[in-house]
């Protein structure tokens, strides 16, 4: 089955999108590392997220099956959740932050001190980012096709 994938027309993109998928999962757990992501619940969960996402990418580049294409689609819906969840989360501590700073704060102003606040508001997007590109590999992907159509 594997070699049959491996003749269907579009592999070395799927497979140079995989290795994509795992080189950002590699960098952004050594960035969460390096910021001492680790203060809160909240903060361990993109580290949970991306190490069960990068077993979940190897284990899809090794054996591409439909039990492994399953397992690495929900992990990619849970990068999504999780960097939607983390831009709520960073938003929020640097509204809570600007407001303690100056009480005087609403609206635009407010919105825009929070974006631009300490912690990077828009950084949990990349994951999501990553989510979403890993959803996209497994888009009529070849293994996904074959057990659709009952093939072995």
């Amino acid at each position: 089955m594997i070699e049959a994938i491996r003749r269907t027309r579009g592999w070395p993109l799927r497979q140079l999108v995989l290795a994509i998928i795992l080189l950002g999962i590699v960098g952004l757990v050594a960035e969460l590392l390096l910021l001492d992501h680790i203060e809160s619940w909240q903060q361990w969960i993109p580290l949970v997220a991306l190490s069960a996402g990068f077993a979940s990418s190897i284990w899809v580049a090794v054996r591409p099956d439909p039990a492994s294409l399953r397992v690495f689609q929900v992990m990619m819906a849970v990068f999504v959740v999780a960097g939607i969840a983390g831009l709520y989360f960073h938003y929020a501590g640097n509204v809570e932050f600007a407001i303690e700073r100056d009480s005087s704060l609403t609206g635009v102003r407010l919105a825009w001190k929070a974006l631009r606040g300490a912690t990077p508001a828009l950084a949990p997007g990349a994951l999501a980012q990553l989510g979403l590109l890993g959803l996209a590999y497994t888009y009529t992907h070849p293994a996904k096709r074959r057990a659709q159509n009952g093939d072995a």
